[in-house]
């Protein structure tokens, strides 16, 4: 019998894997950077984990606030490819920023400059996966995507020991190299991803998208799976702090990325049959599952005393990013108008940027107050409301 999740991975047009393999160059020049910027901020430049918090946070919420703004003029123009060709361009340009960073606040400086190209980028990217496919093959679109952004995503903390065991410690040197798969992604994207036709979304060039009018025709469910996003978000704040948990106890600065490495080799495993799955079935269950894994993750970071029990509860993490991410996309994507599309996943990611802002800024306040295990306690508590409200949520999207 023909599996359904290959029978769809292969009516897949081509765009769309060349969009994951953008996401792939992208989160493999990013990743390098992230998966050691915890260690350089507090290690080499001295600065709090309340500093770590507030520059996580502040920079996904400015990414957050772009996407809505990207969606906005995305669904106006009715064209995706500008936009995210600028996105990443801007993305690309901020590595050699950390490369020369004197201090935590060019670090800062550096991530937003990142961040706002992620926003650019985010929202017309998202919908044009969208505008790729028919909508029975959203959830594994979605899934592909994100298990190719998730490759990259463990690809890039193992280029980073690598480039740490070559440079001798140089941290410096590692992130000039980043900016080599960043110029690749954005070549890529140049070549191989043509947008269609704007077509039945063209109308969102006749007036404002943001207009009452318009939040107003989102509709109830698409307001639902915004909600959903945002608890889960609050539950989940920076793996920048998973990262220092497993430093604490005993792991090598320049083994920091493996912590990232193990994240996303669970979640690129598992987002795609997550997003097919979620073809076929309530994706509430699918989230509920992402929930518990969350709840075990913490758990198991809270109480763990060396780094098996660490990176037992890293893998967890990682299950529930790919239980959940794609999943989540693919569900704006069905409950939003065409027409609307792209300003549905700006609010979509807004929403989840500025709760992320504030679960980063608590997880470090909860940090500097009771230590480690109080901050993952707290996240595991927030994340058993989330299984609470998804068990008891209808079933259909």
């Amino acid at each position: 019998m023909p599996d359904p999740a290959r029978s769809a991975v292969r009516r897949l047009p081509g765009a769309i894997w060349a969009i994951g393999a953008v996401s792939l160059l992208m989160d493999v020049s990013s990743e390098m950077i992230h998966g050691l910027m915890p260690v350089f901020l507090v290690g080499t430049l001295g600065a709090s984990t309340v500093t770590v918090g507030l520059i996580e946070g502040i920079g996904e919420a400015t990414a957050s606030v772009v996407k809505l703004f990207s969606g906005v003029i995305s669904d106006r123009l009715g064209r995706r490819k500008l936009l995210a060709v600028i996105g990443y361009g801007l993305s690309t340009l901020s590595k050699p920023v950390f490369a020369t960073a004197p201090t935590a606040s060019w670090v800062a400086g550096a991530r937003i400059a990142d961040r706002t190209g992620k926003g650019i980028r985010g929202a017309p990217r998202d919908a044009l996966v969208a505008d790729l496919v028919a909508p029975g093959m959203r959830g594994a679109a979605y899934g592909l995507r994100q298990a190719l952004d998730n490759v990259g995503a463990f690809v890039g903390p193992l280029a980073a020991i690598g480039l740490m065991l070559l440079f001798s410690g140089n941290i410096r040197a590692v992130f000039w190299v980043a900016l080599v798969p960043g110029m690749a992604a954005v070549a890529v994207l140049i070549l191989f991803v043509h947008e269609p036709a704007p077509g039945a979304r063209q109308a969102g060039r006749r007036r404002l998208p943001l207009d009452p009018a318009a939040l107003r025709r989102m509709g109830g469910p698409f307001w639902a799976v915004v909600a959903v996003a945002g608890l889960l978000t609050l539950a989940r704040f920076s793996e920048a702090f998973v990262i220092l948990r497993a430093e604490g106890l005993g792991l090598a600065v320049a083994l920091a990325p493996l912590v990232l490495v193990a994240v996303h080799v669970v979640s690129s495993f598992s987002s795609y049959p997550a997003g097919a799955l979620g073809d076929r079935m309530p994706p509430r269950r699918i989230l509920a599952a992402g929930f518990a894994a969350l709840i075990a993750a913490d758990l198991m970071l809270a109480f763990a005393g060396g780094l098996v029990a660490v990176f037992a509860g890293i893998a967890l993490w990682g299950l529930h990013l790919g239980l959940s991410q794609g999943l989540l996309q693919a569900m704006v994507a069905d409950t939003a108008p065409e027409d609307l599309r792209a300003t549905a996943f700006g609010i979509f990611n807004l929403v989840s940027g500025l709760t992320l802002l504030g679960a980063s800024l608590l997880a470090g306040a909860l940090w500097a107050i009771g230590g480690p295990a109080l901050t993952f306690l707290s996240g595991a508590g927030i994340a058993a409301l989330g299984v609470v409200a998804m068990l008891r949520a209808p079933a259909r999207r």
